[in-house]
């Protein structure tokens, strides 16, 4: 058998990306259209910086997709909002949803905002130093809430994959997270959520290793 080489890399919070990744890609302002809760205030955010503004980038190792394999990276997310929403990330759950993740908050003030398939919601306050574990079947989205880019590391089994649609089929995640008005942050109610079906539900569960 021949094994794979151990990899050394280093978290730069600075720059917010993990040295030495292999892959990058990014999310743009356009990539993020229907969102958000403002549409108006959306069009004039992408007026103002263009669609190609980049909104959060990520840097990750991905040694090989193979099951007990583990892709390992950094995502760097900047601070603003769109109308008193703040940003965020299209967020997910795994295309194999009984494959958990973990997130290491490395500079920045962010949120986790998870939601199970039937709707129940939590929210993890992501800090330097903060270990949020997602589990099994949990959809999960990233949000920051800070003054400053948000850069957490994270780590996933290799062969999970990423679902998006989950959530666009909802009508996006159950909680909004938006500006109290006091220089904080509180979980509202998204209007457009709409309950996933039964036999989605079922589907997910039946995954169970």
């Amino acid at each position: 058998m021949t094994l794979r080489e151990p990899g050394i890399f280093t978290v730069d919070t600075v720059a917010g990306e993990l040295s030495g990744a292999g892959t990058r890609y990014r999310k743009t302002l356009g990539d993020l259209e229907g969102l958000y809760e403002d549409k108006a205030a959306f069009d004039h955010l992408r007026a103002q910086r263009g669609a190609d503004a980049v909104m959060y980038e990520v840097t990750d190792h991905k040694p090989s997709s193979d099951a007990g394999d583990m892709i390992i990276g950094v995502t760097r997310m900047i601070p603003g909002k769109v109308g008193r929403e703040y940003f965020l990330t299209r967020g997910h759950i795994h295309a194999k949803a009984d494959r958990p993740e973990m997130y290491y908050g490395e500079a920045g003030h962010g949120l986790m905002l998870l939601e199970s398939p039937e709707g129940e919601v939590r929210v993890i306050e992501m800090r330097p130093r903060t270990v949020c574990y997602v589990p099994p079947f949990w959809i999960h989205r990233s949000v920051n809430v800070g003054a400053q880019d948000l850069v957490m590391t994270f780590a996933y089994p290799a062969d999970s994959g990423q679902d998006y649609d989950i959530i666009a089929k909802a009508g996006g995640m159950r909680q909004r997270i938006v500006d109290d008005g006091a220089g904080g942050w509180t979980a509202i109610d998204n209007a457009s959520w709409r309950p996933r079906p039964a036999a989605l539900i079922e589907a997910l569960y039946g995954q169970a290793a």
